[in-house]
């Protein structure tokens, strides 16, 4: 990818850890941002270390926290029932970026083998307590062993995207399936927010994808999006912290109405303020394989 004399499409600020700004970089051809500077892989696990990183904790502080725990229960289940959908025979399940475990184990409950990938000690830490079984390394997993590959909302904090791509397609059963999750740029929520909007969330995002950035990324390495769905409650989660961030106060009847906003908007426009991927082996690879 290239980001060789690349616009500036946005400055935004770190509003959760460190404060700092960071600038957007667009690659106009593939509708990519790129964050920038990138903190090193030995600086970047500062950004993470804050109580309120909600991934890597089962907290239940504030009322944001107790809500965040209510939806995510049903999220959890949908996302179980959304994957067996494409591969109803189940098997063997990879989920990369587990934060605390409970997508795996509510799979593992719905009969996959499963297992995770999780760079926060702290959040394995909690997840190996409900059974979930990790990789430290995924080189080190066997060539065409997975059913199914999970990447729920962490693409985006990958350095290196076209070297996770080509380790996916590298996994992956020849018949699996990818399910890919990531923040919208192109989003009402996020045109409405600006530097505000909280899925920018820098630098911990390292990149931040349109539609067309996740199917000319797989489309490269011989993989296509065969199904595109919303994330219906991302807008509204997301508008409530982008308020925050914005006005300094947990705004939740106007988080609420942006959320709404968005959604409505997308019905029409189809750019949700996330989008799940349903990404699959080309048929011409299939067919060389």
């Amino acid at each position: 990818m290239d980001f060789t004399n690349a616009p500036v499409y946005l400055t935004v600020k770190d509003f959760s850890v460190s404060g700092e700004e960071f600038t957007l970089m667009l690659n106009e051809e593939l509708q990519l941002l790129k964050t920038h500077p990138q903190p090193s892989a030995e600086n970047l696990g500062r950004y993470y270390e804050s109580e309120d990183y909600i991934s890597h904790t089962d907290g239940k502080r504030t009322l944001f926290e107790k809500l965040y725990h209510v939806i995510k229960q049903k999220a959890l289940k949908d996302k179980v029932n959304f994957v067996t959908g494409f591969k109803p025979g189940k098997g063997n399940l990879l989920d990369i970026g587990s934060g605390t475990g409970d997508f795996l184990v509510a799979a593992k409950n719905a009969g996959w083998s499963i297992t995770g990938v999780e760079p926060s000690e702290k959040a394995k830490s909690i997840a190996k307590q409900k059974g979930v079984v990790f990789t430290e390394d995924l080189a080190a997993l066997a060539d065409n062993s997975f059913d199914a590959i999970t990447m729920w909302h962490v693409l985006e904090h990958v350095p290196d995207v076209e070297k996770q791509i080509a380790e996916l397609k590298r996994i992956v059963k020849p018949d699996g399936v990818i399910v890919i999750a990531v923040p919208n740029f192109k989003s009402y929520d996020a045109q409405h927010y600006g530097a505000h909007w909280a899925a920018y969330d820098v630098p911990r995002h390292l990149w931040h994808f349109s539609k067309t950035a996740v199917q000319k990324l797989f489309s490269a390495q011989g993989m296509e999006v065969v199904k595109v769905l919303p994330m219906i409650f991302d807008s509204f989660y997301v508008s409530l912290l982008s308020e925050k961030y914005k006005t300094g106060k947990m705004n939740f009847i106007k988080g609420f109405w942006v959320g709404l906003q968005s959604n409505t908007k997308a019905a029409h426009t189809k750019e949700y303020s996330s989008h799940i991927y349903v990404i699959k082996m080309a048929k011409t690879q299939n067919k060389a394989i």
